[in-house]
C-alpha cells in the first residue's frame, strides 16, 4: 500500500493497540519507576519525603513548585511536629499525703537555663512564708489540707504543712500512733504556729488495750480514746502551739453518722478542756432538716456537690467549702499574732507639718510654730460652733395619768344636752320626700335636668 493511503491508519493502529495492552499493574509499575527516578535524581531534602513534597507542591504546601516558606538548608533534617500530649493526671481533690503534694508552676528565675542568645526575663523572688500551719489527720484531713492550700494561695507568708496519713486514726496505734507524731512533729525543726487535726472517720472499730478488746464507744472505749485526744492537743501545748480540731461531718448512712456524732461529743469536750479551738461542720454540710445532703452551696454561693459518692469524703469544691471554715479561726490566730498599733494619746487629730528645706517643720524654719518634737494640732478658728437648728422644749419622761373608764364632766353634771330640733320642711317637700323615698314614686322630670329626655328644639 502506498505510504499517503497507509499514513491515515497509523494513529487508529496505535491508540487501538494501546488500549488493547493497558494494565493496572503496568500503570502502577511505571509511576513507581517514575518516581524512583525523581528521588534518585532529586535534591537531598526532596529525597528524604518526596510525597508530602510533591503532593504539597500540588496543593500550595510546602515540596515541589515556589514555596512560600525557604527551603530547609541540605544538611537539616526534617523535624516532624507531634500534637502535645495530654498527661494522665490524678483527681484533684485527691493529693495523698504530704508527698504527694500538689504541683506548682516552676518559675524561671536568673540562675535557670536558657537558649544562648535569647532575651531572659527575671521574676521577682517570692515571698518565704513565715506563718506555718500543720494540718494532720486522716483522710479526711488530707482532703482539708488541700482545701486550706487554695484557701491560703494569696497570702505567700503563710504555708501549708501536710502532715496527713491515709487510713490512720485514734484506735489502730499499732498501724500509726497519732500521740507520737504529735510530740515528734512538735519537737522537731520544722516550725509550726497552728496545728490542725481532722480525724476519726476510720475510728469506729474495736480499740486493743493489752489483752481486752473494748467495744467501739463503750465507757472505757471513750475514756481511752479522750486520753489519745488530750495527749495530741498537750503535745502542742507544751510547746505554746494553737490546736485547731475540726469535727467530723454528717454522714450518708445513719448509723455510722450517729457514731461520727458522738466522737464529735468527745472532740469538743477535750478541746474545751484543754483550750483548744473545735470547728463543727455538722450543721454547715447538712440540709435544712439536718440530714446528709451531697450538694451544697460553695464559697461562692452556687449551689455544687459537695461530698463523694461514698457519702463520707470530700469533693474539691467541698474540700474548699470545709477549709473556709478552719481559714477563719486560722486567720484569727495569725492577727492575734501581729503587733497592734498604738493608739494616739488624746482625742484630737494631729498632724506634722511639712518639713523645710534643712528637715525641720515648715512651721520652724519660718521662725514660729511648736518646739522641736511636738505635733502641730489644729483647732478650729471658731471658739464654739453655732447652731441654727431650733431647739425643742424638754418634754417629761411620764405625762399626766388619765383614766381610761372616767366619763368627762359637763356643766351642770349632765351626760349630754339636747340639740335643738331642726326647722320643719313646708308641706310640699314632704310630700316628694314620701312619693320618693317611702311609696316609690316617680319625681316629675325637670328640664335641662338629668332625668329630662325631651328633644331638644
Amino acid at each position: 500500500m502506498h505510504e499517503a493511503t497507509i499514513g491515515p491508519y497509523i494513529p487508529f493502529m496505535s491508540a487501538e493497540r494501546t488500549r488493547k495492552s493497558f494494565s493496572p499493574r503496568r500503570a502502577l509499575a511505571a509511576f513507581l519507576l517514575v518516581m524512583a527516578a525523581l528521588v534518585m535524581s532529586a535534591p537531598e531534602s526532596f529525597a528524604q519525603d518526596p510525597f508530602s513534597d510533591f503532593f504539597g507542591g500540588l496543593f500550595g504546601g510546602g515540596g515541589g513548585g515556589q514555596r512560600s516558606a525557604p527551603s530547609r538548608p541540605p544538611s537539616q533534617p526534617r523535624v516532624r511536629r507531634m500534637m502535645p500530649h495530654q498527661e494522665n493526671r490524678a483527681p484533684t481533690y485527691w493529693r495523698g499525703g504530704e508527698a504527694r503534694a500538689p504541683r506548682r508552676a516552676a518559675k524561671r528565675t536568673e540562675g535557670s537555663a536558657a537558649t544562648p542568645g535569647a532575651e531572659q526575663t527575671t521574676t521577682a523572688p517570692a515571698v518565704p512564708p513565715s506563718y506555718f500551719v500543720a494540718v494532720m489527720g486522716d483522710t479526711l484531713g488530707i482532703l482539708l489540707s488541700n482545701g486550706l492550700q487554695e484557701a491560703f494561695s494569696d497570702k505567700p507568708d503563710i504555708a501549708v504543712l501536710r502532715k496527713g496519713k491515709e487510713s490512720s486514726g485514734l484506735v489502730r496505734d499499732d498501724f500509726y500512733d497519732w500521740p507520737k507524731a504529735a510530740r515528734e512533729l512538735a519537737g522537731g525543726s520544722q516550725k509550726i504556729d497552728v496545728a490542725v487535726m481532722m480525724i476519726g472517720s476510720n475510728d469506729r472499730q474495736t480499740l486493743r488495750q493489752g489483752a481486752d478488746a473494748l467495744d467501739p464507744l463503750s465507757p472505757k472505749w471513750r475514756e481511752i480514746y479522750a486520753a489519745r485526744v488530750d495527749a495530741i492537743i498537750a503535745a502542742f501545748k507544751e510547746k505554746k502551739i494553737p490546736v485547731v480540731w475540726v469535727g467530723l461531718p454528717v454522714m450518708k448512712n445513719e448509723s455510722y453518722s450517729a457514731d461520727m456524732a458522738k466522737l464529735n461529743e468527745i472532740f469538743r469536750d477535750r478541746a474545751s478542756a484543754n483550750g483548744a479551738v473545735f470547728v463543727d461542720l455538722w450543721e454547715a454540710l447538712a440540709d435544712e432538716r439536718g440530714q446528709y445532703s451531697a450538694f451544697g452551696p460553695d464559697i461562692n454561693g452556687q449551689i455544687v456537690k459537695l461530698r463523694s459518692g461514698d457519702g463520707v469524703h470530700f469533693t474539691e469544691a467541698g474540700a474548699r467549702s470545709v477549709a473556709h471554715f478552719v481559714a477563719s479561726e486560722v486567720k484569727k490566730l495569725y492577727d492575734a499574732r501581729k503587733p497592734a498599733e498604738p493608739a494616739p494619746a488624746s482625742g484630737q487629730p494631729t498632724a506634722t507639718a511639712p518639713a523645710g528645706q534643712d528637715g525641720q517643720p515648715a512651721s520652724q524654719t519660718a521662725g514660729h510654730g511648736a518646739p522641736n518634737g511636738a505635733p502641730v494640732v489644729f483647732r478650729s478658728p471658731v471658739e464654739a460652733p453655732v447652731s441654727s437648728a431650733p431647739t425643742l422644749p424638754d418634754r417629761p419622761a411620764i405625762g399626766p395619768t388619765q383614766p381610761l373608764n372616767a366619763v368627762p364632766a359637763t356643766a351642770g353634771g349632765e351626760l349630754a344636752r339636747r340639740t335643738q330640733a331642726a326647722p320643719a320642711a313646708d308641706a310640699g317637700a314632704q310630700a316628694l320626700t314620701r312619693h320618693v323615698f317611702v311609696e316609690g314614686g316617680d319625681q316629675a322630670p325637670r328640664p335641662n335636668r338629668a332625668d329630662d329626655y325631651s328633644w331638644k328644639p
